[in-house]
């Protein structure tokens, strides 16, 4: 599983993540994807922010049961304290 949150990104990364994910609403996505296609995916995006940012998570074989990975600034930091990720916020 595979969730994506995205807030001031160009319209057009939007429409080319729409291809892999349902879009449930403005800039939250959702799919079940391989690595492989996340990883191009998330590639894609980052080059693609122009000042905007994302917020990805996804199934991973962690503690918590998932992975988070952000690009980008925004009003959150995800933390890394002994292999659990907890969110702090500026």
């Amino acid at each position: 599983m595979v969730v994506m949150l995205l807030e001031k990104v160009p319209a057009s990364a939007r429409g080319e993540l729409t291809r892999w994910l349902l879009e449930l609403r403005p800039g939250v996505f959702v799919g079940n994807i391989s690595a492989l296609v996340r990883d191009k995916l998330w590639d894609m995006l980052c080059h693609k922010l122009r000042g905007g940012n994302a917020l990805l998570l996804y199934s991973a074989t962690t503690e918590q049961g998932f992975a988070i990975r952000t690009h980008g600034e925004s009003g959150r930091v995800v933390r890394d304290f002994e292999g659990l990720s907890l969110v702090q916020i500026k």
